[in-house]
């Protein structure tokens, strides 16, 4: 057996297109939705991946902006800067790239932004109504997860390990597949024997970031698997699972580069699109 690929870029693609769709028309009644980045510092990889988001989110016709603050900007200020864009209408999305420098609590800037611009889905508000069924942003690196395994088939009845206990991907993925009726088991540092439990489970979705975790001899036959893992090793970026081994013996698989993140910025331009068809709803 060799495994299909889900290719994420080319499912990406395909989901953007539907919501350039869905852009086109709201600005045919006047709606122009924006997405407004903040980033603290001139690390290159964040300037890098907060430029692609800006990117991604014109090419679909929607409003981007970046906000770039100095490496020695206080908190005071950033909250400051949080602030500003909660209370700016024309603003309908709000990322604060992280992490942030030492001097700034990330958690209370990611609790100031208001929870209907929370396009990450990482305000606690917005956490709680995930886990109680309510309408809310789902965390987009989960969302993106989701959308993949939905080329493979229904979930109902699977079994499922989620390796990682993240409160931006382990957690509430194991929460979205509890709601597809797949039987989550969520798996961490501390789970005994874990590798060696794999071959009971349907489906993998591994988030840890711990290059060659788990190889194809580990897996079930036929298993789907979905490697959320992004190490660079050597100037490459890997993922947690062994990809050659593992196409070998899956009956799907993501890549890494190309699988999941890719769908992780296309959620975030999903989720700015909510934001700005909630925000007009009854105008």
């Amino acid at each position: 057996m060799t495994a299909e690929l889900l290719n994420g870029r080319e499912i990406a693609k395909d989901y953007r297109a539907g919501l350039q769709s869905e852009v086109e028309k709201l600005k045919s009644q006047g709606i122009v939705p924006n997405l407004t980045v903040v980033i603290v510092g001139n690390d290159g990889a964040s300037l890098s991946y907060v430029r692609s988001k800006n990117k991604a989110a014109e090419k679909i016709g929607m409003e981007s902006s970046i906000v770039r603050l100095d490496e020695d900007t206080s908190e005071e200020e950033v909250l400051a800067t949080v602030e500003k864009l909660n209370n700016d209408d024309k603003v309908n999305g709000i990322l604060v790239q992280v992490p942030l420098p030492a001097q700034v609590d990330e958690n209370k800037v990611l609790e100031a932004i208001a929870p209907h611009k929370d396009v990450d889905g990482f305000s606690p508000i917005n956490i709680g109504r995930l886990y109680t069924g309510q309408r809310t942003f789902v965390p987009c690196t989960p969302l993106g997860i989701m959308e993949l395994l939905k080329h493979t088939g229904s979930l109902e009845g699977k079994s499922v390990a989620v390796i990682g206990r993240s409160h931006i991907v382990g957690q509430p993925v194991a929460k979205l597949l509890t709601n597809e009726n797949a039987t989550v088991t969520l798996m961490h540092s501390r789970t005994k024997n874990m590798v060696a439990q794999l071959k009971d489970f349907d489906v993998v979705v591994s988030a840890v970031g711990k290059p060659g975790l788990i190889k194809g001899s580990d897996l079930k036959e036929g298993a789907i698997v979905i490697d959320v893992g992004n190490t660079v090793v050597d100037e490459k970026l890997v993922g947690d699972i062994d990809f050659e081994s593992a196409k070998e013996v899956a009956s799907y698989i993501t890549p890494v580069p190309g699988g999941v993140g890719p769908l992780t910025i296309t959620m975030v331009l999903n989720n700015t699109l909510l934001a700005a068809k909630w925000h007009n709803e009854g105008k």
